[in-house]
């Protein structure tokens, strides 16, 4: 059965009413008009809806069938609408977030707010490394994430919110915690944890390193930032992280930052997302809320 919502609307009226002139006033038409859409939804069900015995309009048995159905179509689009305009003033809607691992701690802190601002949405959010948090953006199953310096790609747009600065951190225990300055020279005879290769904080390091001429020794090789501060706090090396992801470690002492000559290596945190993303209401929010409010989470003060 080929009908429109415009027929069904025009129906209903005219049912609900029993009248075509009432029908055309509520709905700002001319009663010829709304003759015509009744007569294309009767030809289009094959049965007489309408009856007009003198100046009474009455349903017929069909007519009858076909307003139960109306009716409920357009309570159900009442309902889409109120639903719709929700969505509009942030009071509902999901909001897909990613966010690489050693931003977890602030971009945790920064959701959390936002849901308080806007407690309707329900927010997921997956941490994970760089490598699955790239594929989720070209799979499209994210609205936004939230990372290190992101790939030169064409088909993202990126947007820094923050500085990210990497340092290097020791177990409070090491001989080299003592010294109020290290030389990069002395990290030559050091031992360092690092990330897996393609990571943002490895690529960091090792262009670093490579551009002062340095070579440096590792002795593990892992995909956790969690893992890293664990092995540097048991005295197994050296380690190069984000300053964002070991407050807790700096203040319980479990962790030092040294002095290093020339760090830290001053990066960025960024906002990304697919450029062909139409990005909801709710993800719109949540992006200026990050790029106006990121300060307040993003702090550095313990440099």
């Amino acid at each position: 059965m080929n009908v429109t919502f415009r027929q069904l609307k025009v129906f209903e009226a005219v049912a609900r009413n029993l009248s075509y002139t009432q029908a055309a006033r509520e709905l700002y038409l001319t009663q010829p008009a709304v003759s015509m859409q009744i007569k294309q939804l009767e030809e289009h069900t094959g049965l007489p809806l309408l009856e007009q015995i003198g100046k009474k309009v009455f349903l017929t048995e069909a007519g009858k069938e076909m307003y139960h159905y109306a009716r409920s179509i357009a309570r159900e689009l009442e309902d889409a609408g109120e639903v719709m305009e929700r969505l509009k003033g942030l009071e509902s809607g999901k909001l897909e977030v990613t966010v690489a691992t050693t931003a977890n701690a602030f971009a945790t802190r920064m959701l959390a707010m936002f849901k308080q601002l806007h407690e309707g949405v329900t927010i997921s959010l997956d941490v994970t490394n760089r490598e699955r948090l790239l594929q989720q953006l070209s799979d499209n199953e994210k609205d936004i994430a939230i990372m290190g310096k992101p790939p030169e790609n064409d088909e993202l747009t990126t947007e820094a919110f923050a500085d990210n600065p990497l340092v290097v951190v020791a177990s409070p225990g090491h001989p080299l915690a003592a010294l109020k300055k290290v030389s990069l020279k002395k990290l030559q005879n050091e031992t360092f944890v690092v990330r897996e290769q393609g990571s943002g904080t490895r690529t960091a390091m090792q262009r670093f390193f490579d551009e002062h001429n340095l070579s440096i020794t590792s002795s593990m090789e892992m995909n956790e930032n969690e893992a890293i501060k664990q092995s540097v706090q048991a005295g197994m090396g050296l380690g190069v992280v984000s300053v964002h992801t070991i407050e807790l470690e700096l203040e319980t002492n479990r962790l030092v930052i040294l002095n290093v000559e020339d760090f830290p290596i001053m990066r960025h945190w960024y906002l990304v997302h697919r450029k062909d993303k139409r990005l909801s209401t709710v993800a719109q929010a949540f992006r200026e809320f990050v790029l106006s409010k990121a300060t307040e989470f993003v702090k550095v003060d313990y440099i």
